[in-house]
């Protein structure tokens, strides 16, 4: 299963993302599209202290490179780290 089939699976869903170069997203997926996913982000965005006003420049939230992606767990599975 590609990453674009898993996003578009989970739309909607609290997921973290965690991109090749070891950056972690986490936040709700919003929307995607061939080469990026959207997350509406939770709490503190990515370790870099991006709020819930860092959303608002992009109307479906901050956009990720699905070609970046290197791990993808769902929002759930964070309650067990």
């Amino acid at each position: 299963m590609s990453y674009y089939d898993l996003c578009c699976r989970y739309h909607g869903k609290v997921v973290t993302i965690t991109c090749l170069d070891g950056r972690r997203y986490s936040g709700k997926i919003t929307h995607v599209t061939d080469t990026h996913v959207y997350l509406q982000p939770t709490g503190n965005f990515g370790g870099f202290g991006y709020g819930w006003g860092y959303y608002r420049p992009w109307g479906w939230g901050v956009p990720i490179a699905l070609a970046a992606i290197g791990g993808f767990a769902l929002g759930a599975a964070l309650f067990w780290v």
